[in-house]
């Protein structure tokens, strides 16, 4: 399969480091020659965005795909790589779901989205209440820990 990237991340934190994510600003600004206004017609109309984007700067020998410490605190069990969200996964995809703030032009101005400058944006979609939670969510007290100062 082949991805292209629709965009990049414009702004925002230059290099990655966990938490704190919230008080983010970035732009997504799509690929002229590939899409015109059109493309992103409707989408401010929406309170929040899903995108998926590339860890780029995770070089391939860093990848992972056994188990580990959640940012390597051996106080939080061993899990495997699909049991967490990190950087250093399989094809480095990453997911997040951000405030959409406003649409111009081709740049998507978004809070809150945990991609750095220059990250590749391979697909965005509205968030719509629908596809939230189906029905009680549950996570170990870890991913809890974890999470506490993310946002």
């Amino acid at each position: 399969m082949l991805v292209e990237p629709v965009g990049h991340v414009v702004g925002g934190r230059p290099e990655p480091y966990d938490d704190d994510w919230g008080v983010e600003r970035a732009a997504i600004r799509l690929d002229a020659d590939a899409f015109g206004r059109e493309s992103l017609l409707g989408l401010a109309e929406f309170s929040h965005i899903e995108v998926v984007f590339a860890f780029h700067l995770v070089p391939a020998d860093e990848v992972r795909t056994g188990a580990r410490h959640p940012r390597g605190n051996p106080d939080w069990p061993r899990v495997g790589i699909f049991a967490q969200r990190a950087k250093n996964r399989p094809n480095r995809l990453g997911v997040s779901r951000c405030r959409l703030i406003s649409v111009d032009g081709l740049d998507v101005h978004v809070a809150g989205l945990d991609a750095v400058d220059g990250s590749p944006v391979l697909d965005i979609k509205p968030y719509m209440t629908e596809f939230g939670t189906l029905g009680e969510v549950r996570q170990p007290e870890w991913a809890t820990e974890l999470m506490r100062d993310y946002y």
